[in-house]
């Protein structure tokens, strides 16, 4: 009996190591793109662009700069193309399990409103961090099978005009974070699950240095969810065995900062900027528990950095094209040591998109934005593998209306 108690702490700490990683890997993907034009500029500008209500995530402060009323809504579609294939020194042989991603949804809406000359308020609701992973029926589909993280923040904010040239604006948000895993129990799939509030804040300021060219700089506090999983495994090694992963990780987004610029350089043609800085090392050492005991897990996170150039042109009163390219660093240390439930590395975007005036009150606008990823290799004994090269797509439609 002490022998294979002894086995079986061992194998449920390798399999702790493949599905827990730190906290950052579980928290899936935090997106810059939530169904808006800066889609279509690779987010190039995000934090001084303010030409729709969506300013209240990217830059509260850009609110001085809308109309009286604006509401500022969108629809996504992102696709994942990032298959996942087994080495053959890996412990669990069998079937890889392919696309792990597949489609996911997203939207956003937002309302502003200008309370007096000076003072502006918004509220939005908006998704821009999650993740749907379906591994399907492969060799490990005993630790995982299906995994889904959502991730959706309700935010109002404020924003002050102190003079013609500076703005200062605060949001908070109110997170609303969803975790499920499913699991193959005996041939059964059992599905857990979880759900967590928490709070985090923005603030802003969006300083006009000439009349051609506008500065923002947005910062973005931690969000922490805690959620508690547990999990049951069975294997063919140990049949008389039924192993309980007791699962409680931290699912974080990191706090950041936002350096953007919008230069105009005719009534026509605008080029867009950004540099961002992701704290990410700060949750590299997350703990999980085991049987009540704490195992501390090296540090393989870093912080990440962000740069953007786009471009906007408008040929007439009506269009308003939009094209831009962005490079993300990876948040892992060692591209060798990467997690299985979080497919990530350093990525380029590549975006464009269009705006139309419908009418003197309304506009719409659809963008696509092209992701591609640096190769990750999985290196636990157990499931050792790789992303090879993922890719992401991102579809979305947008509407904003004034009054």
């Amino acid at each position: 009996m002490l022998q294979i108690s002894s086995v079986s702490s061992r194998l449920a700490m390798i399999l702790l190591g493949s599905l827990c990683v730190s906290s950052a890997s579980a928290s899936g993907l935090y997106l810059y793109e939530i169904a808006t034009e800066d889609t279509g500029l690779a987010g190039a500008g995000q934090a001084a662009r303010a030409q729709d209500a969506s300013t209240i995530m990217t830059n509260p402060a850009g609110m001085t700069r809308l109309p009286e009323h604006m509401i500022t809504g969108g629809l996504q579609a992102l696709y994942g193309d990032t298959p996942y294939h087994l080495n053959n020194d890996a412990a669990l042989q069998g079937k890889s399990p392919g696309n792990t991603i597949g489609w996911f949804p997203g939207a956003s809406l937002f309302y502003h409103q200008r309370l007096t000359e000076n003072i502006s308020a918004g509220i939005g609701l908006y998704g821009n961090y999650g993740l749907g992973l379906d591994f399907g029926e492969w060799a490990g589909d005993r630790l995982i099978k299906k995994s889904t993280l959502i991730g959706l923040t309700l935010s109002p904010a404020f924003a002050w005009k102190i003079n013609e040239r500076l703005s200062w604006g605060v949001g908070l948000g109110i997170n609303y974070g969803f975790l499920s895993l499913t699991r193959n129990v005996d041939g059964q799939d059992e599905k857990a699950s979880d759900h967590d509030w928490a709070m985090n804040f923005r603030t802003g300021l969006l300083f006009q240095l000439t009349d051609a060219t506008r500065v923002g700089l947005s910062y973005a506090s931690k969000t922490e969810y805690h959620f508690n999983i547990d999990g049951k495994a069975r294997f063919p090694a140990f049949p008389n065995a039924e192993f309980t992963l007791p699962l409680s990780a931290q699912i974080n987004a990191p706090d950041q900062l936002m350096l953007s610029a919008v230069h105009d350089i005719n009534e026509r043609w605008s080029l867009l900027g950004d540099l961002g800085w992701q704290n990410w090392s700060m949750y590299g050492g997350n703990q999980i528990s085991l049987s009540g005991e704490n195992v501390q897990r090296q540090n393989r996170l870093k912080d990440t950095w962000h740069t953007a150039l786009g471009v906007q042109f408008r040929p007439d009163d009506r269009w308003r094209l939009n094209t831009g390219v962005a490079y993300d660093s990876s948040f892992y240390r060692d591209q060798n040591d990467t997690a299985m439930t979080m497919p990530s590395g350093d990525a380029w975007r590549f975006g464009v998109g269009a705006q139309y005036q419908l009418t003197e009150s309304g506009n719409i606008g659809a963008a696509f934005e092209y992701l591609k990823m640096e190769t990750s290799q999985v290196s636990s004994p157990l499931l050792s593998g790789a992303y090879k090269n993922p890719e992401l797509y991102f579809f979305s439609m947008n509407y904003s209306y004034t009054f």
